[in-house]
C-alpha cells in the first residue's frame, strides 16, 4: 500500500476510544484561540481583498465567512477564514511540522461541518484528525533541503482528511484526495528567497486549504492523483508518517503565540522582557542588544523600520523594539501605528543577531535565542529555549482565555466574550434547528451574536 492510502485509513479509522479527553480539551483550546486571532484579523487588508475576492468569484452555499453574514460554498468560506486566522500571525502551531495548522484546519472543518450538519462531536474529531494528518506529514520533510517551510505546503493533507471525515467518504476516496492536495498546493518558491517578505502571501495557508476542500471534491467525482507522493525519501520520510501510535497525538503537542509576529522572534521577546522587568530597565537604558540564535531566524527579513505589517511580523529587530518601548502588550497584536516608530526604529537598528552553533541545534525541535543587553552597569544575558506558549512551557488556560478576550474587545461585549469562552469549552459550536441540522446564527435575527459570528459559534436557546 502507498503511505496515502495507509494515512486514509489511519484518519477514517480513529474512533472515540482513541481521542482522549485531554486531546478534545486541546481542540477547544484550539478553537478559542483561532476564533480570537480570526476576529483580530478580520479587517486586515489581506482579508478584506480576498473576502472582496471570493464574494467576486464563488457561488452562494451554506458555510458562513465569519463576522459578515454571508454565506457561500464550504471551499470559499474556508478560504476568506483562514486568511481572516492567519493575516497577524497569530494562529497556532506546530513544532514538529514547522507551521501553524490551526488556521487551515479550523475553517476548513467548520465550513464543510455546516454544509454537511455535522455533529458537535463530528466536529471535534475532524480537527483532531486533521491536525494529526497534517502534522505528520509537515514533520516528515528532511527540512534541511527545504528552501522554504511555509504552512501552505502541507496543510492542506489535514483540510483534505478533516473535509472527507466528516462526509463520511471511503479511503480509497481521501487517498486520492491527499494525492491531488499534495500536487496541487502552492509551491511557495518565493517565500525561500524572496526578501520581500512583507505581503499578502505569506505562507500560503488560505489557498491550501482551499484545495484540501477541493482536493475531496475532486476525488468524488473520480479524479485521480500520484498516490505514491509520500514514498519517495528525497521529499518525505514515509517511515515517519507510517509510524503511528494509536490515537491522535499532535493536537495536544500545538503551541500557542502571546504576540503577533512569527515563532522565530518568540524566545528573543521572552528573553529581552524578562531582562527588562528583572533589572528594571527602559528602552532608554539599554545600549546594544546581540541576539543569538538559530540560522533560520536570520533569513527573516528583519527590517529595522518595516514598511508593512507583514514586513514587521517577520522582523526580531523591530519586535524586540516594539516590546521596549511600548511594552509587550503592543503585540496583542502588532498593528500599522507602531510603523515607523522613531524609538521603536531606533532600538530596532541596535540589535544585531547573529547565529550560535549550539542553538541551531536545537532547531526544528525548538526555537531558541539568547539575548545579551548592554547597559551602563554591564551586560545582562538570558536565553529561552522554549517560547511562552510552547508546550514546555505552555500558557494556561486563564491566559488563552485572556488573549481571546484582549483580541475580541473592541468587538464584542465582556458578556459576549464570557458567553463564547463558555459555549466552545463546553463544545457547543453550531445552533441547530428542531430536526437537529446547524444553521448559521445570521439566520436568527433574535440572536444579537448572529451578525457578528456568522455562523461559527452557536448558543443552545
Amino acid at each position: 500500500m502507498y503511505t496515502t492510502e495507509i494515512l486514509a485509513e489511519f484518519a477514517l479509522a480513529i474512533g472515540p476510544e482513541d481521542i482522549s479527553v485531554s486531546m478534545k480539551e486541546a481542540a477547544k483550546r484550539c478553537i478559542l484561540d483561532l476564533l480570537g486571532a480570526a476576529w483580530a484579523g478580520h479587517g486586515s487588508e489581506s482579508a478584506t481583498a480576498l473576502h472582496r475576492m471570493v464574494q467576486k468569484n464563488f457561488g452562494p452555499g451554506k458555510s458562513a465567512i465569519w463576522f459578515t453574514g454571508i454565506q457561500m460554498t464550504a471551499s470559499a468560506a474556508a478560504l476568506a477564514n483562514a486568511a481572516s486566522a492567519s493575516a497577524l500571525d497569530l494562529d497556532d502551531g506546530h513544532r514538529g511540522a514547522a507551521g501553524h495548522p490551526g488556521a487551515s484546519i479550523i475553517p476548513a472543518v467548520f465550513a464543510v461541518a455546516q454544509e454537511v450538519g455535522a455533529s458537535d462531536g463530528e466536529i471535534l474529531t475532524a480537527i483532531i484528525v486533521g491536525y494529526e494528518i497534517a502534522c505528520r506529514v509537515g514533520a516528515a520533510r528532511d527540512f534541511s533541503r527545504l528552501p522554504t517551510l511555509s504552512t501552505g505546503r502541507w496543510c492542506a493533507y489535514g483540510a483534505a482528511a478533516a473535509t472527507a471525515r466528516l462526509r463520511r467518504l471511503p479511503a480509497q476516496v481521501l487517498a486520492q484526495a491527499l494525492a491531488i492536495a499534495g500536487s496541487q498546493v502552492p509551491d511557495l518558491a518565493a517565500s525561500g528567497y524572496s526578501r520581500v517578505m512583507g505581503n499578502h502571501v505569506k505562507e500560503g495557508i488560505p489557498w491550501a486549504t482551499l484545495l484540501g476542500i477541493v482536493a475531496v471534491d475532486l476525488a468524488q467525482e473520480g479524479f485521480t492523483g500520484p498516490l505514491d507522493i509520500l514514498d519517495h525519501p528525497d521529499y518525505f520520510n514515509p517511515d515517519q508518517i507510517m509510524a503511528m501510535p494509536p490515537g491522535a497525538r499532535a493536537i495536544e503537542n500545538i503551541y500557542f503565540k502571546p504576540y503577533s509576529s512569527c515563532r522565530w522572534s518568540h524566545a528573543a521577546i521572552d528573553a529581552l522582557v524578562s531582562i527588562i522587568k528583572e533589572n528594571d530597565l527602559a528602552a532608554k537604558d539599554i545600549g546594544r542588544v546581540t541576539v543569538e540564535t538559530f540560522e533560520r531566524a536570520l533569513r527573516l527579513n528583519n527590517y529595522s523600520d518595516p514598511s508593512t505589517l507583514e514586513s514587521a511580523q517577520y522582523s526580531i529587530p523591530f519586535c524586540l523594539g516594539v516590546a521596549a518601548v511600548k511594552g509587550p502588550a503592543t503585540l496583542l497584536p502588532l498593528t500599522d501605528s507602531s510603523l515607523h516608530d522613531a524609538d521603536i526604529v531606533n532600538f530596532a537598528g541596535r540589535v544585531t543577531l547573529t547565529r550560535d552553533a549550539g542553538l541551531n541545534d536545537l532547531f526544528p525541535r525548538q526555537t531558541p535565542a539568547r539575548v545579551k543587553v548592554e547597559t551602563t552597569a554591564g551586560t545582562i544575558e538570558k536565553t529561552v529555549t522554549d517560547p511562552r506558549g510552547d508546550p514546555a512551557n505552555p500558557m494556561t488556560r486563564a491566559e488563552l482565555e485572556a488573549k481571546f478576550r484582549c483580541l475580541t474587545h473592541p468587538f464584542l461585549t465582556a458578556d459576549q466574550q464570557r458567553q463564547i469562552v463558555a459555549s466552545v469549552m463546553a463544545g457547543k459550536f453550531l445552533r441547530r434547528n428542531a430536526a437537529g441540522a446547524a444553521t448559521p446564527l445570521a439566520q436568527h435575527e433574535t440572536d444579537p451574536f448572529g451578525p457578528v459570528i456568522g455562523g461559527f459559534i452557536g448558543f443552545s436557546p
